[in-house]
């Protein structure tokens, strides 16, 4: 390369960004609530090489290298990339799910999925598992987020529910089955297609043999086995056979869970050798249902938008012009009094609490949704924000078998990192506005 050459190619390193040339990225200032059980990290200093966390520690303690990009987060609360543990990318708080479904089906890949998944990542939702899709759909979304072609977060996805009659018109996403040989036929399709969870609704409709072939394949095939917690004989079955974790509050209107289901879970939970059981209560849209449906201002809030075409946008915002006649809530004023008392059964049962929204059904928006969940467990539920943070980071990572990676701002781990201005452990609501992501070493926001 000749002397010409050279300072032709000096210029143009020169005239790239910051972030281009960096080799590392140093997060400097902020409180650092790192995901594990040690005390938030005062004016701590976190180095990215690359994908990967490599050194924490703080500016008295750990010196910023030379050639890194330096963040300042000072005043902010820096803590790992959130997760969501229940979300549907395929629906978008739109209060028709007949009409969507029969509508947009055909955009799920290309346009909704897509959005919904850009959505989560802008609240700081860097992981997330998604239950209930369409197969092929859902795997190539999945994937065009790790290679880098859409944004969104690293997702887990499930693929159809599997139940035993799927509803009419939804048999693109809801797969049925009709003895034992098919559940396992059902299951290695799931498996063979690469999905990450499996995903069980109305068990308590499946014979026994059924059940226990799903969750028997599916552990043959490393994947755990997430089951609807809607009615007692559903998670009666669900514990009968196995079953790693189970999703919402339910009960409908009971005021609390069966005796007999009580002493089912503490059994469960006892038996250390299993593992944890983990469940994800989605209370958030119940629970502030009786508030939105009178204060429904945060529905013209456009970060929902971001993604969509203007005709889908104003679709979605026709369709809750009356929030008060959304079927899907009508007997909320009746199950959201008995939300606190059931909550506090499952965190007294010893069953490991994780953070999910079920977002994207009527009224709850993939860009709000995890931080108002945070904030109903922390100020409505008294669950310290310390532990409210862990069942949204360190938990699901651990749940997903992927705390190796994930899950805590430590050495080694990818760099998912999120960080806010104030003090989040003291007002968690400060979460719905994210000022910093980063996914896998890279700012996205």
């Amino acid at each position: 390369m000749t002397r010409t050459h050279t300072c032709l190619a000096a210029a143009l390193l020169l005239a790239l960004s910051p972030a281009v040339l960096a080799a590392k990225l140093a997060l400097v200032g902020g409180t650092l609530v790192d995901g594990t059980l040690r005390d938030p990290i005062k004016d701590s200093v976190i180095i990215v090489d690359g994908e990967r966390i490599v050194a924490v520690g703080t500016v008295a303690t750990l010196p910023v290298p030379a050639d890194a990009e330096v963040v300042s987060t000072e005043g902010m609360t820096v803590m790992p990339g959130l997760w969501d543990m229940h979300v549907h990318l395929m629906i978008n708080g739109h209060a028709d799910y007949a009409y969507w479904d029969k509508t947009y089906l055909p955009k799920l890949r290309d346009v909704i999925m897509p959005a919904s998944a850009e959505q989560l990542l802008m609240a700081g939702i860097t992981s997330a598992r998604d239950l209930g899709g369409p197969l092929e759909d859902s795997i190539a979304v999945r994937d065009a987020i790790n290679a880098g072609r859409i944004p969104g977060p690293t997702m887990y996805m499930s693929g159809p529910f599997i139940q035993k009659k799927p509803y009419p018109g939804t048999e693109a996403f809801r797969w049925g089955v009709d003895s034992p040989a098919d559940a396992r036929a059902k299951i290695r399709r799931l498996a063979d297609a690469g999905v990450d969870v499996v995903k069980l609704i109305d068990q308590d409709q499946m014979s026994e043999a059924e059940i226990a072939a799903i969750v028997d394949e599916a552990h043959k095939h490393d994947l755990p086995v997430i089951a609807h917690a809607h009615r007692p004989e559903e998670v009666r079955r669900g514990l009968r056979h196995g079953v790693d974790g189970f999703e919402h509050t339910g009960f409908a209107a009971a005021p609390e869970f069966p005796k007999d289901v009580m002493d089912a879970l503490a059994e469960r939970t006892a038996n250390m050798a299993a593992g944890p059981l983990f469940w994800t209560p989605t209370i958030e849209g119940l629970y502030n249902f009786p508030y939105t449906v009178k204060n429904h201002e945060f529905i013209d809030s456009d970060s929902w938008h971001r993604g969509l075409p203007p005709e889908i946008v104003d679709d979605i915002k026709g369709s809750l012009e009356h929030p008060e006649r959304i079927s899907y809530f009508q007997q909320t004023p009746q199950r959201q009094p008995t939300l606190r008392r059931k909550f506090d059964q499952l965190r007294q049962s010893g069953v490991v609490l994780l953070v999910g929204t079920d977002s994207g059904i009527p009224m709850k928006f993939h860009s709000q949704s995890t931080w108002n969940e945070l904030d109903v467990w922390v100020n409505q539920f008294d669950v310290p924000a310390i532990d409210a943070i862990r069942a949204a980071t360190y938990w699901p990572a651990v749940a997903m078998g992927v705390d190796k990676d994930y899950g805590t701002v430590t050495e080694g781990k990818y760099a998912d990192i999120v960080a806010v201005r104030g003090d989040a452990l003291k007002q968690v609501a400060l979460l719905q506005g994210i000022d910093l992501v980063v996914k896998h070493g890279k700012r996205v926001k």
